[in-house]
């Protein structure tokens, strides 16, 4: 412990509490921007408060979703990516992770050459990261899922491992299937193109 009695090894991340008065006994925690909310119950006390943010903290960490991976770093690896296996065409104006993805592991927006990446993505092999990451490079250079976009990927030497990885965790939660298959023409540059 830290003299301020904090973990150094958890005070990676800034931390908001919320409470409320509808809570009784449960606490939740969710990033919001790079910040760990964890909402708690009005009625904790001082001490309570404390333990359950670093008890939430470690949760986070465990799950892989703290900001281990920031938005630079995976800006950097975007670059990096583009220039590896895209001969440096796919220049998004930003990239970072999001919270509020549920059914999307990524998304791009086109139009605007944004970049946003599932925080659930975070915890997954380096290889499943690359490949989210990569398909959404790639739709900045083709929207849709045309055969133009795959032969984009054509290089990725774990392009159907990685496939493979995220099918069988979404099967394994039984969340819905991503759908990237999907035969997308992109005829609209600004709508939202995902994985």
């Amino acid at each position: 412990m830290a003299a301020d009695g904090s973990n150094p090894g958890t005070a990676q991340f800034p931390v908001r509490v919320t409470r409320s008065a509808r809570r009784r006994r449960t606490v939740s925690a969710r990033f919001d921007a790079g910040t760990l909310v964890v909402s708690i119950p009005a009625g904790f006390t001082p001490a309570q408060e404390r333990e359950w943010v670093e008890k939430m903290r470690g949760r986070m960490l465990r799950r892989g979703s703290g900001t281990r991976a920031s938005d630079a770093t995976l800006a950097r690896r975007a670059a990096e990516l583009s220039r590896d296996y895209l001969g440096g065409r796919a220049v998004p104006v930003s990239v970072r992770w999001v919270d509020n993805q549920a059914s999307r592991w990524g998304s791009a927006t086109p139009a605007h050459g944004t970049i946003r990446i599932s925080r659930a993505v975070a915890a997954m092999p380096a290889y499943v990261r690359d490949y989210v990451l990569l398909h959404e490079l790639a739709h900045l250079i083709e929207p849709g899922h045309t055969p133009r976009f795959w032969g984009l990927l054509g290089r990725y030497e774990r392009l159907e491992r990685a496939r493979g990885y995220l099918a069988g965790y979404a099967a394994a939660r039984g969340l819905p299937d991503a759908g990237d298959d999907a035969d997308d023409s992109g005829e609209d540059a600004g709508d939202d193109a995902d994985v």
